[in-house]
């Protein structure tokens, strides 16, 4: 019997929700997610919200309480306000939720940045976001300031960790008014129009944009996670967090983790696959969100028990069947899923029944109209099994870019409607079934041709860990295909071998005339997207065989 999601999370959220009118007699503040965490924070002030696996420390609900609401003063007493901006940069350690927390009681826009990027491109971004304020460790000040002066920006900066030179973190906390303390109240906003998150986002090929993600567009849409379970508070014991800070998915847990009272692991150090199975032994997490290409990665070359998991989400890229029970038979559950979903849809933008629809990333979520569009025509596609431009409108789209109405422009239509650059098909009951995105799409001889139906072959090879396809230009015949492959340790493999796999399983149109490439790993980005920009620049540096 099929099964549909269950409604679950929402009547929890409403409950949450409902409390927070309650005390403060503001209708809207039922999306104001400042006051949302504010409220679950002194609720259960013992509970146990983060753990950081690279040092052992952990903190409490209480903890976290006092610590943002002192920082949160701080940032006021300094002439921080609704509507500015703060950079966050840094890893996952114990400190970082604290000024975030912090931006969000106070209505301040929070852009958390990639921490390892240089002076240029920290030059670009800050150009677009127009800092305030810059959270980051003393390592990177030097780099922060060039940027700065770069980009013209004047802002504050403070650090995660002690410096002689600026203000830290432990400065701010600092605050002697007990009273103060006790009394702090939130900033009202509209949770419509205030903007949460500017969240950098460019997929996996394109410039940097800055997506804006309103408190309402993520109280809306990021509980649609959480729609495979029925038990709230407290769905799963602990989360392991093993997105960079800056991820999206990382962020999510940010949010909800004290809403929904669950554990959030997370960790400063890298997330080596010998540390992977260090904090997997170690403390039994029970839910991971991660991408098909890291976790391919870890179950290969970290030596850990998975069978703690009770539930494994895959996004970021598309999960292949095989992937999928692979995972199955590892951590020994059923609970294994693929998420589809969209920096500018605040989260997923499907969600599945169970047993889902083979090969099917699910159906449209409730909160949302879903429709296919032919992307050269603009036409409705009102037939299953016609592949066309996924588009979405709902609570839960973003605001559109920061500084950029020429992009927002371009991927919102005037009537509201969000362009996904996705191309899919449905069925009758409306699943729905991943193609490719329209821009990666390669074209031999007017034959238009899936980079991920030809990859998804590959990785049926015993000796591939992974694999990604892109495309040669040739003036006759358009795009060559060719494969990137990276071989499992210990595999020896020929480029024939691949070659011969898709022969035997496509036509002619897909077949490998570009070649194939070994390497060593496939370049990705900081969310563990296969960079497909840079893989197309290697791939014409390469020899192809």
């Amino acid at each position: 019997m099929t099964r549909r999601a269950y409604d679950a999370v929402h009547w929890y959220m409403n409950d949450v929700a409902f409390r927070v009118v309650a005390r403060t007699g503001i209708p809207s503040d039922r999306h104001h997610l400042g006051k949302l965490i504010l409220h679950s924070l002194r609720d259960d002030p013992y509970f146990v919200s983060q753990i950081d696996g690279g040092t052992g420390q952990s903190e409490t609900n209480g903890s976290v309480l006092d610590r943002s609401i002192r920082c949160a003063i701080s940032l006021s007493n300094l002439g921080l306000k609704k509507g500015d901006v703060m950079v966050l940069m840094g890893p996952n350690h114990i400190d970082f939720c604290i000024p975030h927390y912090a931006a969000l009681y106070m209505g301040v826009m929070i852009a958390s940045i990639d921490a390892t990027l240089g002076p240029n491109e920290l030059g670009h971004l800050f150009h677009t976001s127009r800092p305030n304020i810059i959270f980051c460790q003393s390592e990177k000040t030097t780099d922060i300031e060039k940027a700065l002066q770069m980009s013209e920006v004047d802002a504050k900066i403070v650090t995660f960790d002690n410096d002689s030179k600026y203000t830290s973190l432990a400065d701010l906390l600092k605050i002697k008014d007990e009273d103060a303390i006790q009394s702090f109240k939130p900033t009202d906003l509209n949770p419509e129009d205030t903007v949460a998150y500017l969240t950098s986002t460019s997929g996996t090929t394109g410039m940097p944009k800055t997506a804006m993600l309103t408190h309402k567009n993520l109280a809306i849409g990021v509980p649609y996670m959480w729609t495979t379970f029925k038990k709230f508070p407290t769905p799963t014991k602990m989360v392991i967090v093993t997105s960079p800070a800056q991820w999206l998915t990382a962020g999510f847990h940010y949010l909800l983790s004290p809403v929904l009272k669950y554990t959030r692991l997370q960790t400063s150090a890298p997330l080596t696959p010998e540390h992977f199975a260090e904090l997997v032994d170690t403390y039994k997490p029970t839910y991971i969100t991660t991408s098909p290409t890291m976790l391919t990665t870890m179950m290969t070359s970290a030596k850990c028990d998975f069978t703690c998991f009770e539930t494994v989400f895959l996004g970021g890229s598309v999960a292949t069947q095989e992937v999928i029970n692979q995972v199955k038979q590892v951590a020994r559950i059923d609970n294994v899923r693929s998420v589809y979903g969209m920096s500018e849809l605040s989260g997923i933008g499907v969600q599945h029944d169970f047993p889902p629809a083979p090969g099917s990333s699910g159906r449209p979520i409730g909160a949302i109209d879903a429709k296919l569009v032919d992307p050269e025509t603009n036409k409705d596609i009102t037939e299953p099994n016609v592949p066309g431009e996924l588009w979405f409108k709902g609570p839960n789209v973003f605001k559109g870019y920061h500084n950029n109405p020429e992009v927002t422009k371009e991927t919102l239509t005037e009537d509201g409607w969000l362009k996904s650059g996705d191309i899919f098909y449905r069925d009758h009951s409306w699943n729905l079934f991943f193609v490719d995105r329209y821009k990666l799409l390669l074209k031999y001889r007017n034959h238009q041709v899936s980079p991920l139906e030809i990859e998804a072959v590959i990785t049926r090879h015993p000796g591939v860990l992974h694999v990604a396809v892109t495309g040669i230009l040739d003036k006759e015949c358009g795009d060559l295909v060719v494969a990137c492959v990276v071989p499992k340790p210990g595999c020896s493999l020929t480029a024939q071998e691949i070659k011969d796999l898709v022969k035997e399983s496509l036509t002619d149109s897909k077949q490998l005339r570009g070649g194939v490439i070994f390497l060593k790993e496939l370049p990705v980005t900081s969310t563990s997207k296969i960079d497909r920009k840079k893989l197309k620049e290697l791939v014409l540096t390469l020899p192809r065989e």
